[in-house]
């Protein structure tokens, strides 16, 4: 396993981050099985655990807090709020009312006093930075968290947060945690830039892009992953977007035939060479996923092989841009364009 330090905060961290949100329902995953694919995570080096509220309404918490109980030193245990949590309108958001609220119930299903990364899961449009940022600084002189970030945040708003933090005196997010793989490489031009010119960590999730990185989808076999039962138009070859996944997946094992990787190390090694990215997050159902994944705990790609990558996607190319999570909202709502 290889280590790299989280941002500027001197804390050290595996390049690959356990990420739970397959834990409970999401996954069907039980109590058993997660405690069981924690234990080998650690085991094999990894010391960080990434989970959130929102995962199947708290179970992954809950899971993941027996998982570790007992070892709650050896890891960089971090969650997320801001997405929905039920259908009352103050449960979810940035807001000051809600954070608070919603950290004390995250410690409390993971039953810890603290939390060493906090993650605001969406960017808020209704609430201002000054608002989130001074009470996660309140939360972080409270000891209830060492640190926070962001996720999914635009490039833009990744900088007004830095500003506002300076300006108002506040701690500023020491974190992102964007979608990236060799699909969905759009962070390269707008994110990472950002990223790293604030020496923020950046932990980045779906590296396998979803299953589709993952060599269990191919042309001419079905498509039967746990995933596709339940989200069937990111994975219907009807889909002009899909079919280039499924030609760009093509080509691409043929990259890691010839390099004598899989199609999991390919991937992970990708994610993990940009000079920008502290970690990878992966997100295994099952121990024989874990296995699979920990192959490429020590995959350090040639400039040959990323090169043949960049032949197949080009650097900054969203091959399914319509499945991106930082998009602008006036991009998405056209009365949010017209005047």
């Amino acid at each position: 396993m290889q280590y790299r330090s989280l941002g500027r905060t001197g804390v050290q961290v595996s390049t690959l981050v356990l990420g739970a949100m397959n834990f409970g329902r999401i996954g069907n995953t039980t109590q058993e099985e997660a405690t069981a694919i924690v234990g080998a995570a650690l085991d094999a080096g990894i010391n960080l655990i990434d989970t959130a509220d929102v995962y199947s309404g708290g179970q992954s918490e809950e899971m993941v807090g027996k998982a570790i109980a007992g070892r709650r030193d050896d890891v960089v245990l971090a969650t997320k709020a801001t997405l929905p949590m039920g259908d009352e309108r103050n449960h979810r958001g940035g807001s000051r009312r809600w954070l608070v609220t919603a950290l004390d119930d995250s410690l409390r299903r993971l039953g810890v006093d603290h939390v060493d990364l906090y993650q605001m899961h969406r960017w808020d449009p209704t609430t201002s930075d000054e608002e989130t940022l001074s009470a996660l600084t309140d939360l972080q002189r409270a000891g209830k968290i060492r640190y926070f970030g962001s996720s999914t945040f635009p490039a833009h708003r990744i900088v007004q947060a830095q500003w506002t933090a300076r300006e108002r005196h506040l701690s500023r997010y020491v974190t992102e945690q964007p979608s990236y793989s060799i699909l969905q490489r759009g962070i390269e031009t707008h994110v990472l830039p950002v990223t790293q010119e604030y020496g923020m960590g950046v932990l980045a999730w779906s590296p396998l892009a979803s299953g589709w990185l993952s060599g269990a989808i191919r042309a001419g076999q079905e498509i039967t992953t746990n995933r596709s039962g339940f989200m069937r138009q990111r994975y219907d070859i009807s889909v002009p977007a899909n079919r280039a996944k499924l030609e760009a997946v093509e080509r691409l094992a043929t990259v890691a035939d010839e390099a004598g990787l899989s199609m999991i190390q390919l991937a992970l090694g990708f994610v993990t060479a940009h000079p920008g990215v502290t970690s990878a997050i992966i997100g295994p159902r099952t121990a024989d996923h874990l296995r699979s994944q920990l192959a490429a705990a020590d995959t350090v790609l040639p400039g040959d092989v990323l090169d043949a990558i960049d032949a197949i996607v080009a650097p900054g190319v969203d091959l399914a841009p319509d499945e991106k999570h930082d998009t602008p909202p006036a991009l998405l709502d056209p009365a949010l364009r017209r005047r």
